[in-house]
C-alpha cells in the first residue's frame, strides 16, 4: 500500500481502500464513486492519491459544457505529453482519452466536483455507462481507475441507485464521513473533555472548519470558548457565519430552500417527529414527506427508529453546525447580519445553546461511545445497534424516554436488549436517575423484551455524579460514564 501522506489526519481506512482500488492490476478499467458533505477533505484525499500514484486530477467548476470540455481536454493533452491541446468534440471522446491513459498499466483518474459537469450535461452518467460497458474493447484493454467525486449528496447517492445508468458499474463506493467526537477533539488539539463537547456541539467533526474557517485556532480553554464562538462563528465576517446555509444551497434537489430551512428549524427546536414537524410548519404530514426524504438523502437529517416501537421514529440533524445555526443564529439573524451584535446575541443564548444544542449532542456522543468505544466486555454480547426508545408506564399513566438503548443478537439471531441508559449534560445525576432506569427496566421485563432482565443500566453525566450514585456504581448496580470516560482520558 502506498504510504499515507504525513500531513493527513486519520482517514487510514479511506486511504487503504483508495490505494487498493488505484493499484489494482486486473485487466479492464474500473469505476469508483466518492462522496461526502463539503469540507470533509475529499479533494485533499484524492489529490494526495493522484500525487502519490502519478495520476490525472480534474476539478470541475460551474461552467458551460463546452468550456468544461476544453479545460479537461487541455489537461489531458498536458498530462499525456501532447504538443498540442486535445480538443474533444464531446464527452465520448473524453472518456476514450481517459481510458487510453490506462493502456500501459493502472492509471488513477479523478474527476472532482462531478455534479457540476452532470448539471451542465445531464447525459454524462449515460456516457460513462456506455464507456464502461462490460464487453467494450476500449474498457477491456485499459486499466484506468476512474473516481468520480462530489459533495451534492443526494445526486451522488443517486448515481448508483435504482435504475440509474451507473448502477452495477462501480467497483468502489465511498462516503467520506465527518470525524467522530473523539477524533475531532484530537484533530483540534483539545484535551479538556468538557471543552471538547462544547466545541463538537458547534462545529462537529468537519476538518476544514479548523484550518480554513477558524484559521487553525481552537479555543484555548473553557474561559476562551465564548470569545472563540463570537469571533469564529457568530461574527458576520467569519467564514462559518453562512456555512450552514451553503450546505443546503449546493444540493440540486433542494429548490424551495426556505421550506427546507424551516423543517430543520423545527427539528432543532425539538419537534422531531413527522407530525411534530408538520405541526410546526402548519402543514399536513404528507406535505413534508418529500422534504424529509431529500434531507435524509443529503445526510443532514437522520431518521432514528424507536427501539421499542418500530413503527415510530424521530428525526435528528446530523451536522452540529446546522443545529447551532437553527437554534442560536437563525432566530437572531437580523441582529447578527445587519447589526453585528454577535457578543450580545451569544450572551442571551446560553440557555438555548445548552438545552437545544449541547444536550441532544451529548446524548448522541453517549450513543456513539456505547457503539464504538465501550470496553468489549462491558456487555454480554457484541453491540449491534445503539438507539433510543420510549417505554409506556400504564400504572403511572406516563411514558419514559430512554436516551440510550443498546441491543445485540443472541445465538439464534434474535434481537436482545443489552443496556439502557440516560445522558444528562446540564444537571448532576443522582439516585433519582438510577431509580428511573430501574423502573424502565422493570417495565421492559414485564413486557417480555428479550434480555431485559439482564440489561445493564448506564448513566452518562456532564457533571460529577452524586455520592449515592457513585456508591451504586461501585456496587455494580449501574455503570457510570463521565466525560473522561467518553474521551478515554
Amino acid at each position: 500500500m502506498t504510504a499515507k501522506p504525513s500531513d493527513m489526519f486519520d482517514r487510514d481506512a479511506e486511504w487503504a481502500a483508495l490505494t487498493r482500488f488505484a493499484a489494482d492490476t486486473r485487466s479492464g478499467a474500473t469505476l469508483g464513486v466518492v462522496s461526502g458533505r463539503r469540507r470533509q477533505g475529499k479533494t485533499f484525499l484524492l489529490d494526495a492519491l493522484c500525487r502519490a500514484q502519478g495520476g490525472f486530477f480534474f476539478e470541475a467548476t460551474e461552467a458551460a459544457d463546452a468550456e468544461s470540455l476544453r479545460r479537461i481536454g487541455a489537461l489531458i493533452g498536458e498530462y499525456a505529453g501532447s504538443p498540442f491541446p486535445v480538443r474533444p468534440a464531446d464527452w465520448h471522446e473524453v472518456l476514450d482519452a481517459l481510458l487510453a491513459l490506462g493502456e500501459q498499466g493502472p492509471a488513477t483518474v479523478v474527476i472532482d466536483e462531478f455534479p457540476y459537469l452532470a448539471k451542465a450535461n445531464p447525459s454524462l452518467p449515460s456516457v460513462i455507462q456506455a464507456a464502461f460497458g462490460p464487453r467494450r474493447e476500449e474498457r477491456l484493454r485499459s486499466q484506468t481507475r476512474l473516481l468520480l467525486c462530489g459533495s451534492a449528496m443526494s445526486f451522488m447517492g443517486g448515481l448508483l441507485s435504482g435504475t440509474a445508468p451507473l448502477r452495477g458499474r462501480a467497483g468502489l463506493e465511498m462516503v467520506v464521513q465527518t470525524l467522530d467526537y473523539r477524533l475531532a477533539a484530537d484533530f483540534w488539539g483539545i484535551t479538556d473533555p468538557h471543552l471538547a463537547v462544547l466545541l463538537y456541539s458547534v462545529v462537529g467533526g468537519t476538518p476544514a472548519y479548523r484550518d480554513g474557517a477558524a484559521g487553525g485556532r481552537a479555543p484555548e480553554s473553557i474561559a476562551d470558548f465564548d470569545a472563540w464562538v463570537v469571533d469564529n462563528v457568530l461574527d458576520r465576517f467569519s467564514p462559518l457565519f453562512r456555512e450552514a446555509r451553503y450546505l443546503l444551497a449546493e444540493e440540486p434537489d433542494i429548490r424551495d430552500k426556505a421550506l427546507y430551512h424551516s423543517v430543520l428549524a423545527a427539528v432543532a427546536e425539538g419537534n422531531n417527529t413527522r407530525g411534530g414537524i408538520a405541526g410546526y410548519l402548519e402543514r399536513k404530514a404528507t406535505d413534508i414527506s418529500h422534504h424529509l426524504s431529500v434531507l435524509e438523502d443529503t445526510g443532514l437529517l437522520v431518521r432514528a427508529v424507536d427501539a421499542f416501537r418500530p413503527g415510530r421514529s424521530v428525526y435528528r440533524i446530523s451536522e452540529p453546525l446546522v443545529v447551532f445555526h437553527h437554534a442560536v443564529m437563525r432566530p437572531e439573524w437580523s441582529r447578527l447580519e445587519r447589526q453585528g451584535r454577535a457578543a450580545q446575541v451569544w450572551a442571551n443564548s446560553s440557555r438555548r445553546f445548552a438545552g437545544s444544542v449541547v444536550g441532544p449532542r451529548f446524548e448522541q456522543i453517549a450513543r456513539d461511545w456505547a457503539l464504538d468505544y465501550a470496553a468489549p466486555d462491558l456487555f454480554e454480547r457484541p453491540v449491534a445497534d445503539v438507539g433510543h426508545g420510549v417505554v409506556n408506564d400504564p400504572e403511572r399513566r406516563t411514558s419514559h424516554e430512554v436516551d440510550i438503548v443498546v441491543t445485540g443478537h443472541d445465538a439464534a439471531g434474535q434481537r436482545v436488549l443489552l443496556a439502557i441508559g440516560e445522558a444528562k449534560w446540564q444537571e448532576p445525576m443522582g439516585a433519582g436517575h438510577l431509580a428511573r432506569l430501574k423502573r424502565i427496566r422493570e417495565l421492559l421485563v414485564r413486557a417480555g423484551h428479550p434480555g431485559a432482565e439482564n440489561a445493564k443500566l448506564l448513566c452518562f453525566g456532564g457533571h460529577p455524579f452524586s455520592e449515592q450514585l457513585r456508591q451504586a456504581g461501585d456496587s455494580g448496580e449501574v455503570v457510570l460514564v463521565g466525560l473522561g470516560d467518553l474521551y478515554g482520558r
